[in-house]
């Protein structure tokens, strides 16, 4: 198992911090510091807490106004590097909201170096108008970094980060960005830009349909990120996106021979097989998932969809045999009794069969 991202802050790394810091600010308490970060309760916090503590002891040890300590931590950041450098903008996030224009040149000093996607949510909270059409000027920046922040900050779904409830309702504040960017030379850009949309599918799916439509057949650049976009729509089986993408409806397959475990432990992997056969002359484009209808804590299921493959099948028959693992993990608990296996063909289930999990 890897080690968990919140054991990145060692003391070897606010050593380095506190060396770079004394040398643009000599009054800079490295003892007392390092002291308040590694606090009593340090060990119980977790990644995203230590993160907002590391900024909040930078705010308190700086011996300046917020705008000056900036002047300190702009030329420092610059000697780092990485996911875990995040605190700097999260110095922004906590303590700069009041002071736009110094923040808004910070946050976008700072994502070169580690990333300001949680940051800038906060300004676009209070700022709105102001602040995305911020966005929109940083998407013509020069700075592959800078031009991905302009999409990751505002994504509607962005994962660990401040809700942005406005942009659930109505993304089209978001639009423009996107559109800016979606032929960008960067693939890091192009695919948070495909991330946004896919967050924009789960609460506005229409839009993203008409976009894809839009936008698909312009330059495999775009191809790619209508794809990677619309990776939920395909799996919730929207039938005008899996046509879009050749996946018709399936009336000539048939799914023979599925053959299950009737029964497997938590923790184990269930095995099935099955086969796919047609009477034309080739299966022809297939999507092929699974989906578990899983039991809940309540008595009721819930179900998960796999993706299996994608292909273009030029035979009359094809076996299809996988597994699917019930090892204990931190996103799903899992509760013994009657489970349901589907198999979907183009997004239409084609067989289903019941199995036990003890």
């Amino acid at each position: 198992m890897p080690d968990p991202l919140k054991n990145l802050y060692t003391a070897e790394l606010i050593c380095a911090l506190c060396q770079k810091i004394s040398a643009q600010c000599a009054p800079f308490d490295t003892v007392g510091f390092t002291q308040y970060v590694f606090d009593e309760d340090w060990p119980e916090k977790e990644l995203k807490a230590r993160m907002n503590h590391i900024s909040n002891a930078l705010y308190h040890f700086l011996p300046m106004p917020y705008s000056q300590a900036l002047q300190i931590l702009i030329p420092v950041s610059s000697q780092f590097s990485g996911f875990e450098y995040i605190f700097f903008p999260g110095f922004v996030e906590l303590y700069g909201l009041g002071e736009y224009a110094a923040s808004i040149e910070a946050l976008a000093h700072f994502t070169q170096h580690s990333s300001s996607e949680f940051a800038v949510r906060p300004f676009i909270k209070q700022y709105g108008p102001r602040m995305m059409q911020q966005m929109e000027d940083w998407a013509e920046c020069d700075n592959d970094h800078v031009r991905r922040l302009a999409s990751e900050g505002c994504r509607p779904r962005l994962p660990w980060a401040m809700a942005l409830p406005e942009f659930k309702a109505d993304p089209a504040p978001i639009l423009p960005i996107l559109t800016k960017l979606k032929n960008d030379e960067s693939e890091y850009v192009r695919r948070s830009v495909a991330n946004n949309l896919n967050d924009i599918s789960k609460d506005n799916p229409q839009v993203v349909v008409e976009i894809a439509q839009q936008w698909l057949g312009e330059s495999q650049r775009i191809d790619w990120i209508v794809r990677h976009a619309c990776r939920t729509l395909l799996k919730s089986g929207k039938p005008e996106v899996l046509e879009l993408f050749g996946f018709l409806k399936p009336d000539h397959i048939a799914i023979t021979d599925l053959k299950i475990q009737e029964s497997v432990n938590i923790g184990d992997n269930l095995s099935f097989s099955f086969a796919l056969k047609t009477r034309q002359t080739s299966l022809g484009k297939a999507r092929l998932e699974y989906a578990i209808d899983f039991m809940k804590k309540n008595g009721k299921q819930s179900r998960k969809v796999f993706k299996i493959s994608e292909s273009e099948i030029t035979i009359k028959e094809k076996q299809v045999t996988k597994s699917h693992s019930f090892k204990k993990i931190s996103t799903r608990k899992y509760y013994p009794g009657i489970h349901r296996l589907g198999v979907i063909v183009n997004g239409c289930e084609l067989a289903s069969v019941d199995f036990m999990l003890s």
